[in-house]
């Protein structure tokens, strides 16, 4: 056997496995929350057939729910948005599955097309608009449970500060 091939390295790969950790049912890291937003995204029979598109107002949908997390599946046709807000305690990942979606924070605008992740902490400002001309569905994952969610004053930078306006039961999404 040559001194330097990959399995004097490296070992035999067959004896690995005993050395992974199982995977966990339920995901406890920013990562193994981002892999679920990931792998619900890719599986369109998990979301695909429960979409709809209302005119009047965002349409939403909880996906699931585990230990200290939830997952709701929202739909913005042309023009809708979700106001300036944050998530209370909660911090989350926002995934755009079809369309696109404009987050505006205090750094500006920045488009989220399809496939796009956005991973942010408790107390975080933002605004998701769909500005665009064609329906958009997104994947929202809230850890802890989404509880409150302050909304604020129209502001063009959603500034540090903004004062909040009212508090919406956790059974509203944005």
């Amino acid at each position: 056997m040559n001194s330097d091939s990959d399995l004097q390295i490296a070992g035999d790969i067959l004896e690995v496995p005993h050395l992974l950790q199982a995977p966990r049912e339920h995901p406890s890291t920013v990562a193994e929350f981002v892999g679920l937003a990931r792998s619900i995204a890719a599986d369109r029979t998990q979301w695909a057939h429960l979409v709809r598109y209302d005119a009047t107002a965002r349409w939403y949908h909880r996906l699931r729910t585990g230990p200290g997390y939830e997952v709701w599946l929202l739909s913005w046709v042309p023009g809708q948005g979700s106001g300036p807000h944050d998530h209370g305690s909660s911090s989350g990942v926002l995934t755009v599955l079809e369309g696109a979606l404009t987050e505006h924070t205090e750094r500006g605008p920045r488009a989220l097309g399809a496939g796009a992740q956005q991973v942010f902490a408790p107390g975080f400002a933002h605004e998701v608009v769909n500005d665009s001309l064609e329906p958009a569905v997104s994947l929202h994952v809230y850890y802890p449970g989404l509880t409150e969610m302050p909304m604020y004053t129209r502001d063009p930078g959603l500034r540090a500060g903004t004062a909040p306006v009212a508090r919406h039961a956790a059974g509203e999404v944005r």
